[in-house]
C-alpha cells in the first residue's frame, strides 16, 4: 500500500491563497447585497434597475469563468490570477466612485470579469494542489471562505452603509485581496506564456459565447419592462442570443479549436451535479438579492438593520464548514446533498407565507434554516462532481462548474425580480377588484360617499391604495419563496439519483 506524499508548505499556501480570491468574490456579492436599497436609492434607480448591479456583476463573471482554462494556458496560471486579482482591486476603488447607475454598471462588469477567474482557479487549485484524500478538507475550506464572506459581509457593509457611506463597502475587498497577491505570488511558481495559442483561439466560439449568455440576461433583465415577446427588441434578441448559443456549444463540441470542455458534462454525476449547483447557485444569489430588497422596502429596515439580519445565515455556515470533512467520511455523500437541499427548501417554505408582521421574526428563521442546508450541498456536491475526473480536466471542469453556478445565480435573480414585480400587479387587480367607492366597507373609511373637493378623503383614498400595494407586495414576495421551496425540493430528489 503507498503512501501520500505530505503536502507542501507551498501548495498549502497556493490553496489558502487562492482561497482569499474565493472570499473577495464572495464578499463583494454579499456586502453589496446588504447595501442594495441605499445604493439604488443613492444612484436613482428603481427595484428592477437596481437588480443589474448584482447581475451585471455576475454575468461578466459568467462570460469569463468559461475562458480561465484557455486563458491559464495561454499566460499561466499565476499570471491570470495576478492580472485578475489586481483589476479586481482597483474595480472596486471605482465603484466607490461611481457617480450614477449606467457608470457603476459598467465597472460591475469589469469588476466581474477580472473576479471571474478567482473562483474557479480557487476551485482548480485544491484539485491539482491536493491529493484525493486532502480534497474533501479542501472543499470544506472553500465552503468556510464562503461561509466567512457571508457572515461578514452583510453585518459590516450594513454597519458602514449607515455609519458612513454605501461606497465604503467596496474598500473591503482590499485586505483580502492584497493577501492573495502575495500567496500567489510566493507560492506558483512562474511558467513561460504561449502567446502563439491566441493565434488559434475559437474567437468565433468565444465572441458567440459573450452574445449568447448577455443577451439572454438582457432578455430577462428587460423583458418586464418591455412587455416581452410583444417587444420587437426582446424578440430580436432572443433570436440572436438563441442562435449564438447554439453556435457556441456545436464549436466546443465538434471544433477543433475549443476552449472548454463541454463533453464533461454528459458524464452521469458531472452532469446530475451541474444541474444541481445551477439551482443551487440561483437559489442562494436569488434570495440573498431578494430579502434585502424585502426587508428595507416592506419593513423599513435600515441597511444596518438589514445586515444584522443576516449575519447568521454566514455565520452558522461558518459553524457547520469544518465538520463537513468528518460527515463526508461517514455519510453518503448523496444523502448529504438531498438532506441540504430539502433543508433550504424548508427555509425557503418558512418564508413563503408573508404578512404586515412579517419582519426578522420570519426572515432570520428562514436564512438560518437555509445556512444550515448550504454546507452540506457546498462540499458534498463539489466533491461528488469531480470524483473520477483526471487533474488534465481540473480546468474545465471547475470552469463549468463555476459557470454553471453563476449562471444560475443571473439568471434566478433576474427571474425572481421579474416575478416579484409581475406577482405584485396580479395580487394589486385582484385585491382591487373588492375595494370601489360604492362599496359599504369603503365609505364607512372614508365617512360618506367620496367627495372629490374634500382633500381628507383624497388622502385616506390614497393611503389605502398604498396599503393595497404593500398587502400585494407581501403576496409577491411570498410568491418568491415559494417558487425557491419547489425548485430546490426537486434537486433533494435529484440528488438522490447521483451515483456515489
Amino acid at each position: 500500500m503507498s503512501v501520500e506524499a505530505p503536502v507542501s508548505l507551498r501548495a498549502w499556501v497556493a490553496v489558502i491563497g487562492g482561497l482569499f480570491g474565493c472570499f473577495m468574490a464572495g464578499m463583494n456579492v454579499h456586502v453589496t447585497s446588504a447595501a442594495l436599497p441605499e445604493i439604488e436609492g443613492a444612484l436613482g434607480a428603481s427595484f428592477q434597475e437596481g437588480s443589474w448591479i448584482s447581475t451585471a456583476y455576475l454575468v461578466a463573471e459568467i462570460v469569463m469563468i468559461p475562458l480561465t482554462a484557455w486563458l491559464v494556458e495561454v499566460f499561466s496560471l499565476r499570471r491570470v490570477m495576478l492580472v485578475g486579482a489586481f483589476v479586481f482591486l482597483l474595480a472596486s476603488v471605482a465603484c466607490s466612485l461611481a457617480p450614477n447607475l449606467a457608470v457603476m454598471i459598467a465597472i460591475r462588469v469589469v469588476q466581474g470579469a477580472a473576479g471571474a477567474v478567482l473562483i474557479p482557479l480557487s476551485f482548480q487549485l485544491i484539485i491539482t494542489q491536493l491529493p484525493a484524500s486532502k480534497v474533501p478538507m479542501g472543499m470544506a475550506l472553500f465552503s468556510l471562505a464562503n461561509s466567512v464572506a457571508q457572515a461578514a459581509g452583510p453585518s459590516i457593509g450594513g454597519w458602514l452603509t449607515d455609519a458612513y457611506s454605501w461606497r465604503w463597502i467596496f474598500y473591503l475587498q482590499l485586505l483580502p485581496g492584497v493577501m492573495l497577491l502575495m500567496a500567489i505570488a510566493w507560492a506558483i511558481d512562474a511558467s513561460p506564456m504561449k502567446l502563439q495559442l491566441l493565434k488559434r483561439g475559437d474567437w468565433a466560439g468565444i465572441t458567440a459565447m459573450i452574445i449568447g449568455l448577455g443577451g439572454v440576461q438582457i432578455v430577462l433583465e428587460e423583458g418586464g419592462r418591455e412587455d416581452w415577446f410583444g417587444s420587437s427588441f426582446i424578440v430580436a434578441m432572443a433570436w440572436v442570443s438563441c442562435l449564438a448559443l447554439v453556435y457556441f456549444v456545436w464549436s466546443q463540441l465538434y471544433g477543433n479549436r475549443s476552449f472548454i470542455n463541454l463533453r464533461l458534462l454528459k458524464g452521469y454525476n458531472f452532469g446530475v451535479a451541474s444541474v444541481a449547483m445551477f439551482v443551487f447557485g440561483g437559489m442562494t444569489f436569488g434570495l440573498v438579492f431578494l430579502v434585502p430588497n424585502y426587508l428595507s422596502q416592506q419593513q423599513g429596515y435600515s441597511a444596518r438593520e438589514v445586515g444584522v439580519s443576516l449575519i447568521l445565515y454566514g455565520v452558522v455556515q461558518l459553524l457547520l464548514a469544518p465538520l463537513m470533512p468528518v460527515l463526508m467520511k461517514r455519510l453518503n455523500p448523496k444523502l448529504m446533498v438531498a438532506s441540504g437541499f430539502l433543508i433550504m427548501a424548508l427555509g425557503c417554505y418558512l418564508g413563503a407565507f408573508l404578512d404586515a408582521d412579517s419582519a426578522a421574526n420570519v426572515i432570520v428563521p428562514s436564512v438560518v434554516v437555509r445556512g444550515i442546508g448550504q454546507p452540506l450541498i457546498m462540499v458534498a456536491l463539489s466533491v461528488l462532481a469531480v470524483a473520477g475526473l483526471s487533474k488534465a480536466e481540473a480546468g474545465s471542469a471547475s470552469a463549468l462548474f463555476s459557470m454553471l453556478r453563476n449562471l444560475g445565480g443571473a439568471v434566478v435573480t433576474a427571474a425572481l425580480a421579474q416575478a416579484v414585480e409581475v406577482r405584485e400587479r396580479v395580487h394589486s387587480e385582484r385585491i382591487g377588484e373588492g375595494l370601489n367607492i360604492f362599496a359599504q366597507p369603503v365609505q364607512e373609511r372614508l365617512g360618506g360617499m367620496l367627495d372629490p373637493s374634500l382633500p381628507q378623503q383624497q388622502q385616506t383614498l390614497a393611503l389605502m391604495m398604498d396599503s393595497v400595494r404593500h398587502q400585494a407586495y407581501l403576496m409577491a414576495y411570498s410568491d418568491a419563496f415559494y417558487i425557491a421551496f419547489v425548485a430546490l425540493a426537486g434537486c433533494a430528489v435529484a440528488a438522490l439519483m447521483m451515483r456515489r
